[in-house]
């Protein structure tokens, strides 16, 4: 089974938990912590590594996470013993993508030719949440082949208001398609 579906039904179990136990921000900030250990490639090669054994992992897993709950540590625990310590980032992206969409904020996925400041992000925001009726956080690119404009895909929408895309569809039409 790929990765991803197993970081998927690992953050679903999460967010459960959490929403039984009306801890949904601790886990996230917990997921955060675990996702930055892990981001380490060193460390995440001494997690998976067969040569360091389990109770040195642990050791090392506390010293690095530091304050943490405990369910957290677990559940960490848990992955490095099962080889899954590399999907933490993604399981941590899940639990965002639950946790956004329990509170009802869709993520927008919006590129960009140029970088945007984060006075550009926040009227592009409320520009997308107009258009789709819930609030939106913006999660920027740079792609300088769209020329200029905006290619945001928000839920299963894609708007785009590229330039590249406008001189394609003027092409065609000028090509009489």
């Amino acid at each position: 089974m790929p990765k991803k579906a197993h970081a998927r039904r690992y953050a679903q179990a999460v967010f459960e938990i959490a929403l039984e136990k009306n801890e949904l921000d601790r886990w996230q900030t917990d997921l955060e912590k675990l996702a930055t250990v892990m981001a380490d490639p060193t460390f995440l090669a001494a997690m998976d590594s067969p040569k360091i054994k389990f109770d040195d992992k642990a050791r090392l897993l506390a010293e690095r996470l530091g304050e943490i709950s405990p369910t957290a540590r677990n559940l960490a625990l848990l992955l490095v013993s099962r080889n899954g310590a590399g999907m933490i980032g993604q399981m941590a992206g899940e639990y965002q993508r639950m946790l956004n969409a329990y509170h009802g904020i869709q993520t927008a996925e919006v590129t960009t030719a140029i970088p945007l400041d984060d006075a550009d992000k926040s009227r592009l925001a409320e520009h997308l949440s107009t258009i789709v009726g819930s609030q939106v956080t913006v999660k920027a690119a740079v792609d300088p082949r769209i020329l200029g404009g905006v290619v945001a895909r928000v839920g299963g929408k894609l708007l785009d208001g590229s330039t590249r895309s406008r001189l394609e569809a003027l092409k065609k039409q000028l090509e009489g398609r």
